[in-house]
């Protein structure tokens, strides 16, 4: 089993994800390999509460140029967490 801190890597701060927070919805960057049966585990474990489901969503890398060179933008992974009622994450501030 991977350790729950490389499993969840980071919390998506923009204005959808904190919209998303009046729904008890939570935005996390995570793993590329990880499932949602890990990413359940790893939120319950590292900021104690209970999910109640796991959208995962995979965002590909977008085009960039600097200069001459052409590349893209990293690609990763996205995952939406609904929590239980009247529960919240401490991480993100509100």
């Amino acid at each position: 089993m991977k350790d729950y801190r490389q499993v969840v890597l980071r919390p998506i701060i923009s204005e959808r994800s904190y919209d998303l927070i009046n729904d008890n919805r939570y935005t996390f960057e995570v793993a590329r390999g990880a499932n949602k049966i890990e990413i359940r585990q790893a939120i319950e474990a590292i900021f104690d509460v209970h999910v109640l489901k796991v959208n995962t969503i995979h965002v590909s890398g977008k085009p960039k140029r600097v200069r001459y060179a052409k590349g893209y933008t990293r690609s990763w992974k996205k995952a939406i967490v609904t929590l239980a009622e009247g529960e919240t994450i401490e991480a993100f501030g509100v």
